[in-house]
């Protein structure tokens, strides 16, 4: 069962999101909040597999949120849904550590997906939100390309590997098979992999996988 603590400052918003769960047998909402500081005592107290945290609510918004549950609950993976598409929520969300982004807007089965995928230990980007982090990537790319080569070329081979399959965004699991390894194995890889690179996440580590060109070789 995967346990979703739901935060949003508007109560039809929450009830919408809360009937769309409702619809999969593995999701359970364990305590809603209204507002930042709220989901984080709740975070803490409740100990859920997924966050989904709205952007903009009172006392303490997503983004500011989302850096502190980082830091005070690292376990738990953060979903950011919101309304607002603009390229700095996405960049600001995902530097501060957010696991995935998804618009409010978008299909019903994005969130029941991003939630699964957050909660394996994946990353994930609703598709519109994936467009404009490729677009992003793709200005500049040269420079971007050669300098994330620079940064991945302290992994091992093997790491590499893991790299390339944790930017096609696959889970720890589903890299085990890929590469047909233990599950632990693999932990072990991505737990290295991020303190090589300073990333604070997969979703970080993804995008340099992006960068340096290895979802290309992988092709």
């Amino acid at each position: 069962m995967i346990r979703v603590l739901l935060a949003d400052d508007e109560a039809m918003i929450r009830a919408g999101v809360r009937a769309i769960l409702a619809a999969d047998p593995e999701i359970e909402v364990v305590a809603e909040a209204g507002d930042g500081r709220e989901a984080i005592d709740l975070t803490l107290s409740h100990r859920p597999d997924v966050v989904l945290l709205d952007i903009r609510m009172p006392r303490l918004d997503g983004l500011a949120a989302v850096a502190e549950l980082r830091r005070a609950a690292p376990e738990t993976g953060v979903l950011m849904l919101t309304t607002f598409g603009e390229d700095e929520y996405i960049a600001r969300a995902l530097g501060e550590g957010a696991s995935g982004f998804l618009l409010k807007a978008g299909d019903p089965r994005e969130l029941l997906a991003g939630i699964h995928a957050v909660a394996e230990g994946a990353a994930y980007l609703s598709p519109k939100v994936a467009h404009r982090v490729i677009t992003e990537l793709t200005g500049g790319r040269m420079s971007r390309t050669a300098a994330a080569r620079e940064q991945i070329a302290a992994l091992t081979p093997r790491e590499r590997d893991v790299l390339a399959l944790v930017g096609a965004g696959l889970s720890n699991a589903q890299i085990a098979r890929r590469l047909h390894l233990v599950e632990g194995t693999v932990k072990a890889h991505v737990s290295a992999i991020l303190t090589r690179l300073d990333a604070r996440n997969r979703v970080q580590a993804a995008i340099l996988a992006h960068e340096a060109g290895l979802l290309d070789q992988e092709r």
